[in-house]
């Protein structure tokens, strides 16, 4: 007896298309930011330590990777308009992979340094261009749960920061990067052909007018400057929660990288549920409520020195830095509702805002936390100050702007 199966049906093989993009997207923002970015926070006391760098020389290879992403959000749309957005990413990744494996050498400050920021700029590259090249093939209204696994990455990248790194650092410093290169080349090999044709999503896409393009209307500004704002509240936990709790709770260090964990957990979470929310309830209403949670907890770092309580706080924080990014996603979309070359133009120039606004975010609190004798509890009540004023900013806003009216 022969057993005839019935064929796929063409919805089916078009679901499981989106989720081969999908997956392509996360393996690459989890590589390119997850990875490349979030795993050098918990080596910078290693690479002291072992005598590769000084103290001050680290803090600059720090500030390498986030000046390339910078650079690289803004080269990222004229390099893809000369080679397909597939061959753009897959070659960024490439570049990754060569970083990780190029820091297992410390041949001189400025080899590094140029390393950190070449792994930096294929970041922003990615940024820019991994959203632009998958969302156009999902549904309108799955869009933002694909965002959110999309940037998945992100989240995945700061938890296993926590995990992965002090079972490589076991090894050795050297034998760390290469196991950051090794699972890089992992990531970039598995995604290698799930990634769509660009052909496919600028195939119908009307070619706006030069003279037009690059014109927004207010509620598109608006957005910039309210994703300046939060990613400015969230570099104040990202960058001083262990310290927090390590130093200013006098924890110590071991209860520090605990909290650092489910900071983690957090961030696992934060970027599908955002994306997940703006799907059900709006973008526009997403970004107030989450605005207003996080900046409730951040006043309860303020008021508290309850553990238990903060580490309940820690699970709502550690949600917001990679959440929010899928979240500004779904955002753009909905102000410009109609062309996918305007959002994508766009989202380009709120990830440059963003990455320019965290790193300005990060020596000005640095420079307060100095200028206060330590006082993190300052740092989180400022942080929360700022997302009430992106709070009061939305509000604000006439509702008749909304749509990306032409002009000014």
């Amino acid at each position: 007896m022969v057993s005839h199966q019935a064929p796929l049906s063409v919805a089916k093989v078009d679901r499981l298309l989106v989720w081969r993009y999908i997956f392509a997207g996360l393996c690459a923002s989890l590589d390119s930011i997850g990875l490349a970015r979030f795993a050098f926070t918990p080596l910078i006391p290693e690479l002291i330590e072992a005598g590769w760098f000084s103290a001050p020389s680290v803090a600059y290879l720090a500030a390498a990777n986030l000046a390339g992403y910078v650079c690289g959000a803004l080269l990222g749309r004229p390099i893809a308009g000369r080679l397909a957005n597939e061959h753009v990413l897959r070659i960024m990744m490439v570049l990754i992979c060569a970083a990780f494996f190029a820091c297992a050498f410390p041949f001189s400050f400025a080899w590094y340094f140029g390393w950190r920021f070449l792994s930096g700029f294929a970041g922003g590259v990615v940024m820019v261009l991994v959203a632009a090249t998958i969302l156009p093939h999902v549904p309108p209204a799955r869009k933002g749960a694909a965002g959110g696994a999309i940037f998945l990455g992100l989240g995945l990248g700061i938890a296993g920061s926590g995990t992965i790194i002090p079972l490589l650092l076991g090894l050795g410093l050297a034998q760390t990067w290469i196991g950051l290169g090794i699972i890089s080349t992992v990531l970039t090999a598995v995604s290698w052909f799930a990634w769509p044709s660009s052909k496919l999503s600028r195939r119908d896409e009307p070619k706006a007018a030069p003279e037009r393009v690059a014109r927004f209307g207010r509620d598109v500004r608006l957005v910039y400057v309210q994703y300046a704002l939060m990613a400015t509240a969230a570099v104040a936990p990202m960058v001083f929660l262990v310290d927090f709790v390590a130093r200013g709770l006098r924890a110590g260090t071991h209860l520090g990288s605990v909290f650092w964990a489910i900071y983690g957990l957090g961030a696992i979470a934060g970027p599908p549920l955002y994306g997940y929310l703006a799907d059900r309830i709006g973008p526009k209403p997403t970004m107030r409520l989450v605005s207003l949670i996080f900046a409730v907890a951040l006043a309860g770092f303020y008021a508290t020195d309850n553990l238990t309580v903060l580490a309940g706080l820690t699970i709502i924080i550690g949600t917001f830095a990679p959440g929010i990014v899928p979240l500004v996603l779904a955002r753009v979309h909905e102000a410009i509702p109609r062309s996918a070359s305007r959002q994508n133009l766009a989202w380009g120039r709120a990830s440059i805002i963003s990455a320019a606004a965290m790193a300005v975010a990060a020596y000005a609190y640095s420079a307060l936390f100095n200028a206060t004798g330590g006082d993190h509890r300052l740092l989180f009540l400022m942080a929360a100050g700022l997302l009430v004023v992106s709070l009061i900013s939305d509000f604000g806003l006439p509702a008749k702007v909304s749509g990306d009216p032409e002009g000014a």
